[in-house]
């Protein structure tokens, strides 16, 4: 038996050991390229698909509070501020839009395939006038927020006026209605509530008298109305004279004004009108 010795190249070998890894690269290769190629292929024919105008948006649905506008009046105020489909469409921008529209406190927009958008809206509801320093007064919401709308467009002429440095709207809205049942008992009606840039509170009643609050907290300012309201109406019923001014500001007591009534007192004898409790 003879047997052959292989004296084959040892390079050869090596090129032959290789070769199958070549060819493995270049089907990856191809195969990434293909795949590129078919995904951009997938791209252009979805960004073709959503620019059609079967997308365009056709209709919107509007739900909720419409009482201050009409739907064709919101329509018309967002509509111009819409852009892009059914897919471009930015919700974020659409809400915006929605929202600018007067007497709109909230919008909540959503898509409805294929071409409609539905949205629920939720109105202001006016709890008080917000008196502002440069002299355009503006409205205060159920929830302290302060928003510009047009007041001639309130039913309610009796919202009180209120008052403070900016971003206390929501303090003085809950102030109010704190105290306004306090003065009820005396048969006054809150028509002005104030809070001065020092922290001091003071109330106008719908008779023309005022009351001058004081500095504290808004459990402060309820505990020494109370007090107040508690002794007063002796002192009234006492003089049968409506109330014009008080003052809470004093530790042991409190100032009072009566219309046309001038007491002996040491308030009165130093040039205001007044008895003290």
């Amino acid at each position: 038996m003879v047997r052959r010795a292989n004296f084959a190249n040892p390079a050869a070998q090596d090129d032959a050991r290789e070769r199958p890894f070549d060819v493995r690269l270049l089907n990856i290769t191809a195969s990434v390229l293909f795949g590129a190629a078919a995904l951009i292929g997938a791209v252009g024919v979805v960004t073709w698909l959503v620019r059609q105008p079967v997308f365009d948006v056709r209709a919107i649905r509007v739900e909720g509070d419409v009482t201050r506008n009409s739907v064709s009046t919101i329509r018309t105020n967002a509509l111009p501020h819409l852009i892009g489909n059914y897919f471009s469409l930015d919700l974020a921008e659409g809400q915006r839009a929605f929202q600018n529209v007067p007497w709109v406190r909230q919008a909540v927009v959503r898509r409805v395939w294929p071409n409609r958008l539905s949205v629920a809206l939720e109105e202001h509801r006016a709890a008080a006038l917000w008196s502002m320093e440069e002299g355009s007064d503006r409205l205060v919401n159920t929830f302290g927020e302060v928003f510009q709308a047009n007041i001639g467009d309130v039913e309610d002429e009796g919202l009180p006026t209120l008052q403070g440095p900016e971003g206390t709207a929501p303090l003085v809205l809950s102030a109010y209605h704190r105290l306004s049942p306090v003065f009820q008992r005396l048969e006054l009606r809150i028509q002005t509530l104030a809070m001065s840039g020092r922290g001091s509170w003071r109330a106008g009643f719908d008779n023309g008298a005022e009351v001058e609050l004081g500095r504290g907290t808004e459990d402060e300012l309820v505990a020494r109305t109370e007090r107040f309201v508690g002794t007063v109406g002796q002192v009234i019923a006492r003089y049968q004279r409506p109330l014009v001014f008080a003052d809470l500001r004093h530790n042991q007591g409190y100032a009072l004004r009566l219309k046309g009534i001038t007491t002996t007192t040491q308030a009165a004898a130093a040039g205001a009108p007044a008895a003290r409790n």
